[in-house]
């Protein structure tokens, strides 16, 4: 866990001091190679790393843009509400990859990303989130943060496709009426 927390000081300061502003909506990519600390036993990225990864460039776009003045300074927290990814290949020991994070959309309540890891030309896996903010315990609304943060358009609708990818979790968190069957 440690290792994940200095990550993220370097991200803060790489990307808050010393890079370049960008607009919130943004496609931004970052180059990593896989290091020991990435790696399960069998010298392959474990799951749990591109998850971290997927963090990590999402904070690296909040830093960027205007989203830490009008969010995290002001208490606004961002909440990760849900997230999916699909593994293709493995990335192994050593290996140079790139994620590339890409704004799907937007509405009043949440914002969605997509997170693509590539080696070379090809795609090893993709993720898709759904973030919001909150402050006090209250969800804030989307669209005032986004024309805060400079963008003036309205409402980026997300693709079907990426709604219908977080369609029924809701539906995951209601409990069951079954019998389950434990095993001791």
């Amino acid at each position: 866990m440690i290792y994940y927390w200095i990550q993220l000081v370097i991200t803060f300061m790489s990307s808050y001091y010393f890079s370049k502003k960008v607009p919130i909506d943004a496609t931004i990519t970052t180059k990593r190679r896989v290091s020991i600390f990435d790696c399960e036993g069998f010298r392959c990225m474990s799951n749990t790393r591109y998850i971290s990864y997927m963090d990590f460039i999402r904070f690296k776009l909040t830093f960027k843009s205007k989203l830490f003045e009008e969010t995290i300074k002001k208490g606004i927290i961002p909440v990760l509400a849900s997230q999916k990814i699909i593994y293709k290949k493995p990335l192994k020991l050593w290996d140079t990859f790139t994620v590339t994070l890409r704004n799907e959309g937007w509405d009043n309540k949440w914002v969605y990303h997509s997170h693509i890891f590539k080696k070379d030309d090809t795609i090893y896996a993709k993720g898709y989130t759904k973030v919001a903010f909150w402050k006090k315990k209250e969800v804030q609304n989307m669209l005032e943060i986004i024309h805060k943060s400079g963008l003036t358009k309205e409402a980026k609708t997300p693709s079907k496709l990426i709604l219908n990818i977080f369609n029924n979790d809701s539906q995951l968190l209601k409990p069951k009426t079954h019998n389950h069957l434990y095993i001791r």
